[in-house]
């Protein structure tokens, strides 16, 4: 596995690749992978040829007072599981190879960014769609694998290669979970004790909804008012963000349940903000 800083260094090494015949796989990450981003990896390593991780924290997806600066960062600890897992390259770059000079270009994607995350996080998806983009042109993948429990980010990912006609397959792979229930996130080291305690509740409030969903079809406000009280139980130090039941294509809110959708919600554990979400099916229960 090699390791490239540089731009040219990562277009290089992919170019030699496609010419021996290899198809590419693209995983972004902002490192301190944990078993979600490395199951990435092996996608990448059962649907493509040739697996190139980028690691790369990205400040243009941080608002004022986020945690950019105190993001864990861990590049030894990284380069060594990219190793084990098979990965072909990593794209390690520092902030002036990726933004050399004051951005004038961002890449938007109206209406799907600025709906649930959006909403406390208005400039997230912009960042995270340039940083993105220049991702996609730099290593030009045939493939690039996101997780599920970042499913607003897949929609809006999906949406905008289509619109500028990039040609990549974007796959969203399955949320991977802690024992306990808890979606793998970086941001779970930040939780004090007792929050970790009480932070499964964001699962079992999701398959709560669900399991009204599934049983009975009812109205939107009341499978919303079940997962509420679950989490009150549950969760009392939780904050919710929101807790939505949206269209899987489109993330506006819906008013019946006997139809696929989404769960989502964000709930903040003190200055820990954690995301979370599931499929339903309400014709035939949870997918």
């Amino acid at each position: 596995m090699n390791v490239a800083r540089s731009i040219d260094d990562v277009r290089r090494q992919v170019r030699e690749a496609r010419s021996d015949g290899k198809a590419i796989g693209l995983v972004p990450t902002m490192g301190n992978l944990h078993e979600g981003h490395l199951s990435l990896i092996d996608a990448a390593g059962r649907g493509t040829d040739f697996v190139v991780v980028s690691i790369f924290v990205n400040p243009a997806q941080f608002g004022p007072g986020e945690d950019y600066e105190r993001y864990p960062r861990t590049p030894d600890e990284d380069f060594a599981a990219c190793r084990g897992r098979g990965a072909d390259l990593v794209f390690a770059p520092d902030v002036e190879t990726m933004y050399p000079a004051e951005p004038m270009t961002e890449v938007a994607v109206k209406g799907l960014g600025s709906v649930l995350c959006g909403r406390s996080r208005p400039a997230h998806f912009a960042g995270v769609c340039t940083v993105v983009a220049k991702l996609l042109n730099i290593v030009v993948p045939d493939k690039a694998f996101f997780g599920a429990k970042d499913f607003q980010q897949s929609v809006i990912l999906r949406r905008m290669v289509r619109d500028l006609n990039v040609p990549v397959e974007i796959v969203v792979c399955p949320t991977v979970r802690e024992a306990d229930g808890l979606a793998m996130s970086s941001r779970n080291a930040y939780l004090s004790p007792e929050h970790r305690r009480q932070a499964p509740a964001l699962q079992a409030a999701l398959r709560t909804g669900a399991e009204r969903i599934a049983a009975s079809h009812p109205p939107v406000a009341e499978v919303r008012s079940a997962m509420r009280e679950h989490l009150r139980g549950a969760a009392p130090a939780a904050e919710v963000d929101y807790l939505e039941i949206v269209d899987p294509n489109t993330l506006q809110s819906v008013e019946t349940t006997d139809r696929p959708v989404r769960i989502a919600l964000a709930v903040r554990f003190g200055t820990t903000r954690l995301i979370d979400n599931i499929e339903v099916d309400g014709r035939r229960g949870e997918s």
